[in-house]
């Protein structure tokens, strides 16, 4: 589990590798990751866009940008969360996702909210000790 406090919305990442959904022999692998965001602030607010760095492990990065999530822009109100389920492919075994959501508070001013970076690994990646 992941977890990054930024002015006062709370973000919590538990990403899980689906071998069902995924295809090895193909160089797909797929992950699903659930997000808890949580309003521990005075005022309400609405996550009104996302952003996202994929990296896989030979450093292709790919980056994505859209409105809400999941189709949805949540309003939290002081003290409530919003919960959602997503995904994402890679072509290697493994990688690495962070982000940032923007939200907007009642008056209009405009938030960014860290989203920790989250590692990506399946039982095909190679384990390197250090």
């Amino acid at each position: 589990m992941y977890t990054k406090t930024t002015n006062e919305i709370k973000v919590t990442v538990l990403p899980h590798y689906l071998e069902q959904q995924s295809e090895p022999e193909s160089n797909c692998y797929v992950w699903a990751y659930t997000i808890q965001v949580e309003n521990l602030g005075k005022g309400t607010v609405r996550l009104v866009n996302r952003y996202w760095n994929i990296t896989d492990s030979l450093g292709r990065i790919e980056e994505v940008r859209g409105e809400g999530v999941v189709g949805e822009q949540p309003v939290l109100k002081p003290g409530e969360g919003f919960r959602y389920t997503s995904g994402v492919p890679l072509k290697t075994p493994s990688g690495i996702m962070f982000g940032e959501y923007q939200m907007q508070d009642e008056d209009g001013n405009k938030i960014d909210v860290a989203v920790p970076a989250f590692s990506l690994d399946s039982p095909f990646g190679m384990t390197k000790l250090n």
